[in-house]
């Protein structure tokens, strides 16, 4: 599988990345582990997580739930050095963790102690934010988002002040490299700014939403992150299922996430079920499986480092992880530009 560097640092992840958010709710701990060991006999080194998962549904008392799984993996396999592990920080509002405090000095070793603790390691290769303090216009609130509010002064120096604390976790070696997560692009140049003033951790990287179904990602992100070589680390690339055409004509599969999440985030629309049906469409004329192609796709944008995908299934793992070495063509880029500038955006 091909590897990429993680922004200006020295690690390389594969180019599909081993997303856990449902170990824990979904799959339970030997379904997990067994996700890891396929994921690694197929080339995949890079495995994210977070504190706040599993998710479908979130609880209190499972916060925390799916880095105690990878940890077991991790004691019992002895195989740490096998992987790149990325975890996140969760920031204001997650009531599950520290009282919903902003992400700040105070909360940033506590934060990391918490998910070394329970990763059962001494480091975390990729610490991400989950979420900017000033809020986001991820998960469909792009529509009405309204950038106001925000004290600039007090953010950039928000930024500098946790550039500092991960300046010490780095010296002390419990992080390698640090990453953003639902950001835009002025907050990105930011934190890269706020990392040239302090000498703390350059951004490597950014995880946002991206699917041939949501490609907010293509402008103003695209040109920040290919000029500053911060690389996409894309989440939902399937639409959160919508693209792997399960869902057309009604149809709900038992334990799937539209059987938990009826409306997936805000993605169920009559529109998207149109556009859904317009790439598979394109899928069975050239005869590709409309999961490949879609994660294929994602894998030839020039801002893309590493696509997350996750799976219930074992099945579902191994048909994803052939799109790694899936090349389309032309024609299907051609064809999939056609049918996005005819339904944009449709969630």
């Amino acid at each position: 599988m091909k590897k990429n560097r993680l922004g200006k640092t020295d690690i390389w992840v594969s180019n599909m990345c081993l997303g856990s958010m449902t170990w824990g709710s979904q799959n339970d701990a030997s379904e997990g582990h067994a996700q890891i060991a396929m994921a690694l006999d197929h080339g995949v080194n890079f495995i994210d997580t977070a504190e706040m998962y599993p998710v479908n549904p979130i609880k209190a008392e499972t916060v925390g739930r799916t880095e105690r799984i990878i940890g077991l993996w991790l004691e019992e396999s002895n195989r740490r050095h096998d992987i790149v592990l990325a975890t996140k920080h969760s920031g204001e509002g997650f009531e599950h963790a520290r009282q919903g405090e902003p992400i700040s000095p105070k909360t940033i070793p506590e934060a990391v102690e918490g998910s070394l603790r329970r990763l059962k390691t001494d480091y975390i290769d990729l610490y991400q934010f989950h979420w900017p303090n000033r809020g986001s216009y991820m998960f469909r609130k792009n529509w009405q988002y309204n950038p106001k509010g925000n004290d600039r002064d007090e953010v950039v120096q928000n930024m500098e002040d946790c550039m500092g604390a991960l300046q010490t976790e780095v010296e002390k070696g419990r992080i390698r490299a640090f990453g953003l997560s639902n950001e835009s692009a002025w907050g990105t140049t930011q934190w890269i700014e706020a990392a040239k003033r302090t000498g703390g951790p350059r951004p490597a990287s950014v995880q946002n939403e991206y699917s041939m179904m949501c490609r907010l990602f293509d402008t103003d992100m695209s040109e920040a992150c290919v000029l500053e070589s911060v690389g996409l680390l894309a989440f939902t690339p399937l639409a959160a299922g919508l693209l792997s055409g399960k869902y057309q004509n009604d149809q709900i599969p038992e334990g799937s996430r539209m059987s938990i999440n009826p409306d997936l985030g805000g993605r169920k629309t009559p529109r998207a079920f149109q556009a859904a049906e317009g790439y598979l469409k394109i899928a069975k004329k050239y005869g590709l499986d409309p999961s490949q192609m879609a994660l294929a796709f994602c894998l030839t944008r020039p801002f893309m480092t590493s696509v997350i995908f996750g799976a219930t299934h074992l099945s579902q793992l191994e048909n994803a992880m052939k799109a790694s070495d899936l090349r389309l063509n032309q024609e299907v880029r051609n064809d999939i530009d056609i049918m996005h500038a005819a339904c944009p955006m449709p969630f």
